[in-house]
C-alpha cells in the first residue's frame, strides 16, 4: 500500500459565597423552595437549566469514543440502552464533563483514545454497512480481524470501488462527512455514451436533477476510446449516488466508478482489500485544516 498520507500531505472565578443574613426577626432568612430536592450532579447537566454549560452532549462524547454515530446514539438512548450511574438516560441533550459512570447495554464506557484513521481500498461488490438482511457481503467481511472497531466515513455503493476512509472516532467521521467542511472527493468513472468537455465544464456551476440540487463539480474528460470514456470528477458534497446521477443526466451510462481521493488521502497503487493507517502526527495536522478552505 502506498503512503497513507498522500502526496506530501497528512497520511490525523470562584463564586462569592452568600452574604450572612442580618440578625433580627424581620430579616430572618426564609427556607429556600424545594430545599428537599437533591442538587443536580455536576457530571450531568440537563439542557435548558440555568447552570452554565460545561462539557459536551453525551451523543458527541460517545461518538468520539467510537461507540456509534450521533444519530445511532440518540436511537440507543430512546431504546433505554444508555445509563449514567445506573440511571437510564432519556434525552441525548444530557451534558457530561466525562464518560465516567456511563454504561451502554450495561457495559462501562472507556474514555476515548486518540482518533485513528485508516485507508481501505474497497473492492466492488461489498456493501458499506455492518450487516445486510439479505446476507450480502459487507466491508467488515474483508477487514483484518485485528483492526479496532471502525466506522466508515460516508458510503460507497455496492458496485463502487476505491478509497474508503475508516475511523475509530465518531466526531472525526462527522467532520469529514459534512459538506460545510469542504473536504474534496475525487472519482474516476468509465462511462458509455457521448459527452463533451464543454458539457462537463458546465457542472462547475452545479446542476439540478429531478428537484435535487447538486453543487459545484469539477469534471474533466480524461480519454476516449470509441464511445467509452474516462471522466474525472471532484466534488465536496458526496450526496447519494451523486456521480452516477449527474453522468446519467448527461446521457452517459457508468460501467465502473472508482474513488481515488478523499481530502489529501489518495488511493495510489494499492490493491483491493488493502488497509493502511494514517500516522497520528499527520492526522493531527489534517484535523487542524478541517473547516478551513480545502482548495
Amino acid at each position: 500500500m502506498p503512503s497513507a498520507h498522500g502526496p506530501r500531505g497528512p497520511r490525523r472565578p470562584t463564586r462569592p459565597g452568600p452574604s450572612p443574613a442580618p440578625t433580627g426577626r424581620r430579616n430572618r432568612a426564609r427556607p429556600a423552595r424545594n430545599a428537599d430536592k437533591a442538587p443536580q450532579p455536576a457530571a450531568a447537566l440537563k439542557s435548558g437549566s440555568d447552570t452554565p454549560r460545561e462539557g459536551d452532549r453525551i451523543a458527541k462524547l460517545l461518538a468520539r469514543a467510537g461507540i456509534a454515530s450521533r444519530r445511532d446514539i440518540e436511537r440507543m438512548i430512546a431504546e433505554g440502552r444508555i445509563a449514567l450511574d445506573s440511571e437510564v438516560l432519556t434525552t441525548p441533550a444530557t451534558i457530561l464533563t466525562s464518560l465516567r459512570g456511563v454504561t451502554v447495554d450495561g457495559k462501562a464506557v472507556k474514555e476515548p483514545s486518540p482518533a485513528r484513521l485508516f485507508l481501505f481500498h474497497k473492492p466492488a461488490g461489498l456493501l458499506t454497512t455492518a450487516k445486510d438482511p439479505a446476507g450480502r457481503p459487507t466491508i467488515y467481511d474483508r477487514l483484518p480481524a485485528d483492526l479496532p472497531r471502525v466506522m466508515p466515513v460516508g458510503r460507497l455503493d455496492l458496485n463502487t470501488e476505491g478509497l474508503l476512509l475508516l475511523t475509530t472516532d465518531g466526531e472525526l467521521k462527522r467532520q469529514l462527512e459534512l459538506p460545510a467542511t469542504g473536504v474534496e472527493r475525487t472519482y474516476r468513472a468509465r462511462a458509455f455514451g457521448e459527452v463533451s468537455q464543454a458539457q462537463l465544464e458546465d457542472l462547475i456551476e452545479g446542476v439540478e436533477i429531478e428537484g435535487m440540487r447538486y453543487g459545484r463539480i469539477d469534471a474533466n474528460l480524461e480519454r476516449r476510446t470509441g464511445r467509452n470514456q474516462w471522466v474525472e470528477m471532484t466534488l465536496t458534497e458526496g450526496k447519494n449516488r451523486e456521480v452516477r446521477r449527474v453522468l446519467e443526466h448527461l446521457g452517459l451510462k457508468v460501467s465502473r466508478l472508482i474513488r481515488t481521493r478523499y481530502g489529501p488521502f489518495v488511493l495510489g497503487d494499492s490493491q483491493p482489500g488493502e488497509v493502511a493507517e494514517v500516522r497520528q502526527v499527520d492526522l493531527i495536522k489534517f484535523r487542524k485544516t478541517l473547516g478551513k478552505d480545502q482548495k
